[in-house]
């Protein structure tokens, strides 16, 4: 198929991350018009359209679209890392440590801004293990380190198991709404947004970098790239970004898997190109994703990880199907 011009792509990409948030902002139990908003923003205008925009939906759209575009931009380095596109933010286990280190801390009953702390530490941890285990006493290969998220990452989903299993009634439905994804109550709204951008800023430096390593680590070692340490900086930025994702809105899934395929089919695999695009375009469906679950059964809202599995499972068959025919 033919690509489509990168500037074109960005741009587009970044003129649909606007408009999506003007329709987060504009959309709700109290409908607002764009005048209405950018008055809001700028501090006029109606006291309480003023609270609605800036307290209520501004920090839920900008949690959003951080947290989509932190899940595609890990997606994007994990599968430089792991040399297969099917690779996915959760298929190192990050999140289930953050899951566990989340319900421990719910199920201990903690003060609320513990949760979060109790997540940012388990993906921590996880890291550390699945890193730690699939390097040994030797060097690490794409191979080990995927097979050994995956035996962690069941490891930490049997310790999801026993907790909720032991969990008292009261505390599992908030529970199992943050394992499935949640962003009702955003614990960090301008933290995961600053993360993104100088995460993308540092990948973009070593993007060049990236691309000869997508090639085979004997062509990137000919053309002067640090084999031994590159992989430690991807692999560390793609467990950052998961940890603040996560931690800001629990276990969403599909994002990470399914905006870097869609980007490459449509891009090509220049890393210069695929990160900040794969950002931009987890942002936005993980920002039209929340917007969806805010409305479709209001007043009650559904958990945003429900609409990304909705719309990501058919979307995957879909890329999946074209890369075949490719």
């Amino acid at each position: 198929m033919s690509r489509k011009s990168p500037s074109l792509v960005l741009a587009s990409l970044a003129v649909l991350a606007l408009a999506c948030f003007a329709l987060a902002l504009s959309t709700g139990s109290v409908a607002l018009d764009l005048g209405s908003i950018a008055r809001a923003l700028l501090g006029f205008g109606d006291e309480t359209q003023q609270a609605i925009v800036r307290e209520l939906r501004l920090p839920r759209a900008i949690a959003a679209f951080a947290t989509g575009g932190a899940l595609a931009l890990a997606g994007a380095l994990l599968q430089v890392l792991l040399k297969n596109p099917l690779a996915d933010p959760y298929v190192v286990g990050v999140s289930g440590g953050a899951a566990v280190g989340a319900l421990v801390a719910i199920l201990l009953a903690v003060t609320p801004w513990l949760v979060p702390f109790g997540a940012f530490s388990g993906a921590i941890i996880s890291t550390a293990i699945v890193f730690g285990l699939a390097r040994g006493r030797g060097a690490w290969s794409p191979t080990r380190l995927l097979l050994t998220g995956v035996v962690v990452a069941a490891g930490w989903g049997a310790i999801v198991a026993l907790i909720l299993s032991l969990a008292p009634e009261t505390q599992l439905r908030g529970m199992l709404f943050w394992l499935i994804g949640d962003l009702s109550a955003p614990p960090l709204t301008w933290t995961p947004l600053l993360v993104v951008v100088l995460s993308l800023a540092l990948a973009l430096f070593f993007a060049r970098d990236f691309n000869a390593l997508s090639r085979g680590e004997m062509l990137a070692a000919a053309v002067g790239v640090d084999i031994a340490r590159l992989p430690w900086l991807l692999f560390a930025l793609s467990a950052l970004l998961t940890a603040i994702a996560v931690t800001v809105a629990g276990a969403i899934g599909f994002v990470g898997l399914i905006v870097p395929q869609a980007v490459r089919l449509v891009l090509g695999n220049d890393q210069r190109v695929v990160l900040p695009a794969s950002t931009l375009g987890g942002g936005v469906l993980l920002l039209v994703a929340d917007t969806l679950a805010r409305e479709i059964a209001a007043p009650a809202q559904l958990p945003v990880g429900v609409i990304t599995a909705i719309i990501g499972v058919p979307l995957f068959l879909v890329l999946l199907a074209r890369e075949k025919t490719r």
